[in-house]
């Protein structure tokens, strides 16, 4: 028997399994205002972005805040994620916003 053909052969389950037939196009939702949609999309996306640099940062030192500091972390990098993006961001909410109005059909 040729060793590649063990390798590339199929396994009978999946040779057997049942064909799903096609799903329609999903539906999409307008949205009220794509603009701010936007905006708080960048928003989110950013505040994670701090959330998980702050999660690997040190926490010791002569200015660790505690147990306070942890509890708050999370409030902290939704914050912070606002501001930068209120202050116009990282440039995301444009790209996001060109696709949602293309989404909707209206950017055509």
């Amino acid at each position: 028997m040729d060793p590649m053909a063990a390798t590339t052969a199929l396994p009978a389950a999946l040779l057997t399994a049942p064909v799903l037939p096609p799903t329609a196009a999903p539906q999409v939702q307008r949205v009220a205002d794509p603009a701010k949609a936007a905006r708080a999309f960048e928003s989110v996306f950013v505040g994670q972005m701090i959330r998980i640099m702050m999660d690997t940062a040190p926490a010791d030192g002569p200015f660790n805040g505690g147990h306070g500091e942890e509890m708050f972390r999370g409030v902290l990098a939704e914050q912070m994620g606002d501001a930068i993006a209120r202050g116009g961001g990282f440039g995301l909410a444009p790209a996001v916003l060109a696709q949602i109005l293309r989404m909707q059909g209206a950017g055509a």
